[in-house]
């Protein structure tokens, strides 16, 4: 089936229901709920505002055959629906997950005999449109080239890679975003109080709203079917409010105790980072978890372990901040929830990383200087001295190349007078950092000539 915006019951014969206005009262409520017009849809309002693209067409004024491509649960279908009922055409869904040519090429015929005999033009909607071949996918080139159909197809992957070069070159390409919570709240108002959804039949409370938005993930067929089956839970025990514990009961998911405006925000990532400091992988990882899944931004877990891999680890393992810089660029390449396993991925790597705060202690002290006044003239002869003039100022004069010395080092002094011999950098012994030990205090010896 479809995974766009309330899909269920959109298709076999519902698919040829322009209107839309007539649906069972034992309907799903995400079916009930389906937008039937455009100042019913949330989100995507960059796609829809005045003059886009997307508004043009669903209100009739271009032509285009149309590549929506995001998450599940966007609109996409949805929208798909909303052009056919703009432009008076029928509306025929096919879903790649159990079609192939036999069944694009009967529609595709159909849509032909309606076009000549009474000028019944077609809206071919294509669900996971990534999921046909190669060869189901040539097979709309000609119709969707002569505007037999108007080709509305929807995809979770990034059509660029999915989708064949010459069916992209004749579509526009959308891409609709994740509902906010601001979106999922109205869906949820709009659920309980509307005639075609709950009709003012349960309340619902704050905290099980809540729990809802965090559910959803930005999901809004996910978070009607949960809303529905907690509604139908409560009026089984004639009750007449949706509380939590209803909603936990019946999602079978229990509410995480997390304000990410408040206390909890920082608690549970500073016992997080705490923990992965402290080598505790398992404890790093339940925290992990309840930011997860309290719907906590991955961007923002990504960055602490990003700063943590240079502040706790530092060089006793180097590639401790290639795999937090990896874990946070894959989290914005994919997105959630399938981001979650780079997160876990880097915060194991971290939390059994070898530990040292060298890194830190040594910025810091360098910084302290630096604010406390001591940072003196830099030497001549490190001064620049390929401008005019220079070399009469004395600038660089009598710098020594390191490279001309078999050991690539040398006596030379490097920091300004009043910091020579000070020290920032100690390394541990742990990890990576050991040989760096001895290696440090010999370059030291070396440079400063000891």
């Amino acid at each position: 089936m479809s995974e766009g915006l309330f899909d269920d019951g959109l298709f076999g014969a519902a698919t040829e229901d322009k209107a839309g206005e007539r649906l069972a009262d034992n309907a799903p409520l995400a079916v009930r709920m389906r937008p039937r017009s455009l100042e019913e849809v949330v989100g995507q309002d960059d796609l829809l505002a005045p003059g886009a693209p997307l508004r043009r067409l669903v209100e009739g004024g271009s032509r285009s055959s149309l590549l929506l491509y995001g998450p599940p649960g966007t609109g996409k279908t949805t929208l798909a629906n909303l052009v056919s009922q703009a432009t008076g055409r029928r509306f025929v869904a096919l879903s790649a997950l159990s079609s192939g040519v036999k069944e694009v090429r009967g529609v595709i015929e159909e849509a032909r005999r309606r076009l000549g005999h009474s000028a019944e033009a077609t809206v071919l909607f294509i669900d996971e449109v990534h999921r046909f071949s190669k060869t189901q996918q040539d097979a709309l080139l000609g119709a969707v080239e002569d505007g037999t159909v108007l080709l509305v197809a929807a995809t979770t992957e990034n059509p660029h890679f999915s989708v064949v070069s010459p069916l992209l070159s004749r579509s526009l390409v959308l891409q609709l975003r994740s509902l906010g919570e601001d979106d999922i709240r109205e869906l949820l108002v709009r659920a309980v109080e509307s005639e075609h959804g709950l009709n003012g039949a349960v309340r619902l409370e704050p905290d099980a709203e809540d729990h809802l938005v965090a559910l959803a993930g930005g999901d809004a067929r996910r978070v009607l079917t949960a809303l529905e089956a907690a509604a139908e839970s409560a009026g089984a025990t004639g009750a007449a409010v949706v509380d939590l514990a209803t909603v936990e009961a019946t999602v079978d998911r229990a509410a995480v105790l997390y304000d990410r405006d408040g206390d909890q925000h920082y608690d549970v990532a500073s016992a997080f980072i705490k923990s992965i400091r402290g080598s505790d992988v398992d404890a790093a990882l339940h925290y992990l978890a309840r930011m997860v899944e309290a719907g906590e931004d991955p961007r923002f877990i990504a960055r602490r372990l990003v700063v943590h891999a240079s502040e706790d680890i530092g060089m006793a393992d180097p590639t401790a901040l290639q795999a937090a810089v990896a874990a946070s660029q894959a989290v914005q390449f994919i997105g959630m929830p399938e981001g979650r396993l780079a997160l876990a991925q880097a915060t194991v790597h971290l939390a059994t990383a070898p530990k040292s705060n060298a890194v830190i202690t040594a910025i810091d002290a360098a910084i302290g200087d630096v604010r406390a006044g001591r940072a003196g003239p830099v030497p001549a002869h490190l001064r620049d001295g390929h401008y005019a003039g220079a070399q009469q100022l004395g600038h660089a004069k009598g710098y020594r190349y390191p490279h001309d010395r078999p050991e690539g080092v040398l006596a030379q002094q490097y920091p300004p007078e009043e910091l020579a011999g000070r020290d920032y950098y100690h390394p541990t012994g742990r990890g990576a950092e050991r040989p760096l030990h001895d290696r440090v205090a010999k370059l030291r010896g070396i440079v400063r000539g000891g």
